[in-house]
Order: C-alpha cells, then sequence, then structure tokens
C-alpha cells in the first residue's frame, strides 16, 4: 500500500514519515540544511507479514505544489498532517482539496506536535479538524493525536496504517505496462535509473518499454519494488528501473512515462469531465491552466464543451488542449492550476484521449462522453457502435481504455462485435452495410442499365465512403458466396443485371478490337484507331465508351482503352512483381510489358484507381493477396 503525506509546511510530515519508518525523507542536501521538504522524498517499512508500505512525503509549501501532485496521483491512502498548536492552516485546506479532485477517498489525519499544547487545545484541534473534513470524501477518517519528537501517539497509528493494509486490496495488474517518472538519476555500474509509480500493468527484468513521448526505445536490465530488488513489479507498487537504451539521464524528465509500446500514443488534446471546486471562482471557456496529470506540469487551455462557464461547485465537460506532448488513458485524474501556477481553479478526469476534430459539442458527442464516465467500457463501446456505421477502431478504443488484448477480445466477444482487421461491427450495423450496397447497386443499374457493373472500389464509396476497404472486401466476398451479388470480370452486379450492346456496336467493335488486340499492352487511344481504320474519331470514343460500360473494355487513360483479356494479363503480371519483390515498381513493370515508362505508370495508376493496388511512395502493393485473382477480369 502506498501511503502519501498531505499538510502544511512544518506540521511535521517529515518527522512522522521517520518515526515511521525510520527513515529520513529529505534527500537533498538543501532541503537538510533548511529544514523543509522541497521535493519528494520516499520511505518504505516492512510488515510483520512481510508486505511493505511505502510512503511518499510532499512539500508543504504553497510554491511547490507541482511537486505535491506528483507525488500525490497514484496513491492508494492519504496521511493528512495537521499540527496541534496551528492547527488547518492554508496548505492543509488547498491540500485537501487537491485530494478531492483526485478522487481520494481512503485516508487518516496524524494531529502533530500534541506535546507543544495542552489537551484542551488538541481538542479544539480535533473539532477543527472534523469542521474541515465535512463534506470531503476525507470525512469520517480517523485522528491520531501524537508527538512525531517524542513518539506518543505514534504505535496506535502505525496499527492503524498496518490494518488498513492488511485489508488493502492490491490494484489489478490488467492493461499494458505504465509508470510515470518522477525521479531520474545514474548510478555507477548500473545506468540510468527512473522511479515512479506503476499505474497499470506488470513489468519484469528484460522486458522492451518506451520513455515516452520521445519514443526512447529501452530494455529494463534490473528493477527494484519498495525499494527491495525484483524480478517484477506491478501495478500500485513504487518501482525503481534501471534502463539501457539509446539516450542519456538528461534526456528523461520527470513527466515523462516508461510504457508498453502499446501506449506509446503521445497526445495534445483529451476530452474530460472537470469539477471547480466550491470556494473557487468561476471557469471561463479558454481559460490559460497548468495542467498537472501524473507526474506532468504542462500549460494549455481549457475549452468548455457543453457551458460557456463553470460554477463554483459544478461540473462540466471540457477538451484541453495542450502546449506540449503528454501521454493519458481514459480514467486518469488531473489537476488544473491558473496561468501563474497560483491556484487550483479545477479537476478532472481523462474520458477521451482521441476526440473528434469536429462536432465536439454536438449532443450526440455529448452523450457519448456522458457515456464515457462510467467505469465499464462495455458501456461506451455500445453506444459508440451503434452511432458508427464505418465500425469502431477498436486498436484506439482499447488504448483508450488500456485495455490488455485478453481484455479486450473478451470484450468484443461480449458486445458481440464482427471484428475485421481491427474494426468492429455489431450485428445490426453488419446488415445495414448489407442493405446499403445492394441498395447502391438497384439504383446503379437503374441509372445505367448499360455498364456491366461497378468496380469494387467505386462501390465501397457509393455504399459507404469511411467503410475501410478490408471489412468491404469481408462484405463482398459474403454477398457473393450468397448468391446476392454477381461479379463478370471486375465488375459487381446484381444476379439479374444483364448490360445490353447492340447488335451494330458489337459488329464495328469486332472490326475495331483487331487493332487493340495487335498491341495489347500498349493499344493505340482513339485518334489513333480512327486513323487507321477511317472510322470517324467521335464515333469510336462513343463505341469504346458504350463497349467499357458493357465490361468488354476499360479505360486506362484519357481516350486509351484495354481489353479485358490485355487488363488480366497486366494483372497477372503486378501479381508476379509483387509476388517477387512485395511490391510493383514503374521501372520493373515497363521492363516486364515493354514500351515507354508513361504508359506503364498509366496501368498502375490505374490498377490502384479501382482497388486492385493501393500506391505506397513509388510502390504498387496488392491491396488483398489471397483474393486478388478472384475479381480479375477474365
Amino acid at each position: 500500500m502506498l501511503i502519501g503525506t498531505a499538510g502544511h509546511i512544518d506540521h511535521g510530515k517529515t518527522t512522522l514519515v521517520k518515526a515511521l519508518t525510520g527513515v529520513d525523507a529529505d534527500r537533498l542536501p538543501e532541503e537538510k540544511a533548511r529544514g523543509i521538504t522541497l521535493d519528494l522524498g520516499y520511505a518504505y517499512t516492512q510488515l510483520p507479514d512481510g508486505s511493505m508500505l511505502g510512503f511518499i512525503d510532499v512539500p508543504g509549501h504553497e510554491k511547490l505544489i507541482h511537486n505535491m501532485l506528483a507525488g500525490a496521483t497514484g496513491i492508494d491512502f492519504v496521511l493528512l498532517v495537521v499540527a496541534a498548536d496551528d492547527g488547518p492552516m492554508p496548505q492543509t485546506r488547498e491540500h485537501l482539496e487537491l485530494i478531492d479532485l483526485l478522487g481520494l477517498t481512503k485516508g487518516a489525519v496524524a494531529l502533530t506536535k500534541c506535546d507543544m499544547v495542552d489537551a484542551a487545545r488538541v481538542d479544539a484541534a480535533k473539532r477543527e479538524i472534523a469542521e474541515l473534513l465535512d463534506g470531503t470524501a476525507l470525512a469520517g477518517s480517523p485522528v491520531f493525536p501524537l508527538s512525531a519528537i517524542s513518539g506518543d501517539g505514534v504505535p496506535p497509528l502505525r496499527a492503524h496504517l498496518e490494518a488498513t493494509a492488511r485489508g488493502h486490496r492490491a490494484r489489478s495488474a490488467t492493461g499494458h505496462f505504465r509508470l510515470a517518472i518522477d525521479r531520474a538519476f545514474t548510478l555507477s555500474g548500473v545506468g540510468t535509473v527512473v522511479t515512479g509509480t506503476v499505474h497499470a500493468g506488470k513489468i519484469s527484468r528484460g522486458d522492451a518499454v518506451l520513455i515516452s513521448p520521445p519514443g526512447f526505445k529501452a530494455r529494463v536490465r534490473s528493477l527494484h519494488v519498495q525499494d527491495r530488488p525484483a524480478e517484477s513489479g506491478q501495478a500500485g507498487d513504487r518501482c525503481a528501473l534501471a534502463l539501457t537504451g539509446d539516450f542519456e539521464k538528461q534526456d528523461i524528465a520527470r513527466g515523462m512515462w516508461v510504457v508498453a509500446p502499446e501506449l506509446h500514443r503521445p497526445l495534445i488534446r483529451f476530452q474530460a469531465e472537470i469539477r471547480v471546486p466550491a470556494n473557487q471562482p468561476e471557469l471561463e471557456h479558454w481559460h490559460a491552466v497548468h495542467v498537472n496529470l501524473a507526474a506532468s506540469d504542462v500549460t494549455g487551455r481549457v475549452a468548455l464543451l457543453d457551458c460557456e462557464k463553470v460554477r463554483a461547485g459544478s461540473a462540466a465537460m471540457a477538451e484541453i488542449i495542450l502546449d506540449r506532448e503528454i501521454l493519458a488513458v481514459r480514467g486518469d485524474r488531473f489537476i488544473l492550476r491558473d496561468a501563474g501556477a497560483m491556484r487550483t481553479v479545477a479537476g478532472g478526469r481523462v474520458l477521451d484521449c482521441f476526440p473528434p476534430t469536429r462536432h465536439k459539442r454536438t449532443p450526440e458527442r455529448l452523450a457519448l462522453l456522458a457515456a464515457m464516465r462510467d467505469d465499464d467500457p462495455a458501456t461506451t463501446l455500445a453506444m459508440t457502435a451503434a452511432r458508427s456505421p464505418a465500425g469502431v477502431d477498436l486498436v484506439r478504443f482499447a488504448a483508450n481504455w488500456n485495455l490488455d488484448d485478453e481484455t479486450a477480445d473478451a470484450l468484443w466477444q461480449r458486445a458481440k462485435l464482427r471484428v475485421i482487421d481491427g474494426i468492429g461491427f455489431p450485428e445490426s450495423n453488419w446488415a445495414a452495410l448489407r442493405t446499403r450496397l445492394l441498395d447502391a447497386l438497384a439504383r446503379e443499374h437503374a441509372h445505367a442499365p448499360d455498364l456491366a457493373g461497378v468496380e469494387r472500389e467505386r462501390l465501397r464509396r457509393m455504399t459507404l465512403a469511411t467503410l475501410p476497404r478490408a471489412a468491404f472486401d469481408v462484405l463482398v466476398d459474403e454477398l457473393l458466396a450468397a448468391g446476392v451479388v454477381a461479379q463478370t470480370r471486375a465488375w459487381l452486379h446484381l444476379p439479374s443485371h444483364r448490360a445490353s450492346v447492340s447488335a451494330a456496336d458489337r459488329d464495328l467493335f469486332s472490326v475495331l478490337k483487331r487493332l487493340l488486340d495487335a498491341e495489347p499492352y500498349n493499344p493505340p487511344r482513339v485518334r489513333d484507331v480512327f486513323k487507321a481504320s477511317g472510322t470517324p474519331e467521335e464515333n469510336v470514343r462513343q463505341l469504346f465508351k458504350r463497349i467499357a460500360r458493357a465490361g468488354d473494355l476499360f479505360l486506362v487513360a484519357h481516350d486509351h482503352y484495354f481489353t479485358t483479356a490485355a487488363v488480366a494479363e497486366l494483372a497477372a503480371i503486378v501479381a508476379e512483381l509483387s509476388n517477387a519483390h512485395g511490391a510493383a515498381r514503374a521501372a520493373d513493370f515497363r521492363d516486364c510489358i515493354g514500351g515507354g515508362r508513361k504508359v506503364a505508370i498509366h496501368i498502375l495508376e490505374f490498377f490502384d484507381r479501382i482497388g486492385y493496388t493501393r500506391r505506397v511512395r513509388d510502390d504498387h502493393v496488392l491491396r488483398n493477396r489471397d483474393t486478388s485473382q478472384e475479381w480479375l477480369p477474365r
């Protein structure tokens, strides 16, 4: 169990931690010289059962709130320290407010310096504390009068902490590993070491990780958990990781994360629910803030989504726009301080790390954000899926909620999703896509009865332009297998549809086709056919258009028609190049077919256009190696 101190400066937090553990958490020479805590301190004590209590000692000075927040995020238990002679002071109240905003609900109060006051003052201080805690997350927490110097009253507090630790449920270790770095240093013979609280997942010696946002690749050379050598650590542990990689200690700073590679998704904005404390002024739209999330402190702005101002004691939906990249997942708590970092203006919880760039304030979007407040991701998934005809990006969904593969797969099954290439569809949406595709074909046949059908890529756009190609291919394959859709060479059509070409057109084309067959990989253009045959140029052009609609010609480039047989052969050459080299390139393709580079490029661009291949820089890659031959012209 991790315990974090809180309270006003000079109320005895560090002295109390030493009384409980025997460890002086002040490690900096300046701290020892001045007698005040400036940065986070750490101490550990072993319990009778062999487990460890970890303490994070935070500074109490008002100018060091950012350090306090770096330590408070991720703790399990709050030890609020109040001196009996002073009673609650400004930083007592501010720390308590921050504890509330961070969602910390378990704690106790240490009433220190009781040896310096009489019994009446101790009783008065207890009443002040009870009044202070009333209405907060720590209301009703036990108060332990004590003296950290003499030791009086310390044993009952320690006994309470030990009892709480015995009943403490360890955090679930599900999710991918993420540790918030709050300290980095170098040890001779060990190298770069980072320390922090593990927020999710597990880590073991030898694991490959990333330091994010920079993206440095690293490997865990060794680790300590609760200040003891260990082979592994998990969520809720304080870990020190010795890392090896192509970076130096000075490249690492507080606020960065050590994460599993799957979580390396730096962001500069996220959407969240925020709450303004009851004793603070209202928060306006586009307010400049410091965002304290885990150990990071980043400046940014607050864009309100469902109101223009947030009154004291009220909550709202907001988008947080940051001035530099950080990492976050859904559920992370954060604190917003004013531009000068002198006053807390709000606290919040991350809801969506991948917010849309448009339509952020629509009722539908706000309703989805409201659903994201539910800690069961199934609630959000159900609403998202219902509103996503093109499917849900499950990779992003899992990353937003930090779902490991096993948990994610179980969720997709529970939601009864059809998963295709990382995109999820509920059965109702899949049925709607089938209907849309068939309706699109019926409309096209009515509009252009002389067309053989619709090319695959064009039909995808007619069905739903945002539908991923992999999902569309599965949809078409299912309809073809069921006999609901038919295919003639490269064209998809309803089984009852037949393109019609007049006998006169067929007769003329049979004559002109000999000119195309003579040079199948670089046939004459419309003007050249006119010159060779004497058939008027416009007549040739209109004839070729009608024949192409019927499916016996392909318009590869302007006024440049290829026969279906030639296109089938060219497609086979592209497939052979792809199998041999991973992709087809213009120079290799030109060498295979002869002729000029320009014609080769036109043909490859045609295959990109109809969806047989896709352009990747200078390469043309088959979209689907397993099914590419099934719909080629024959």
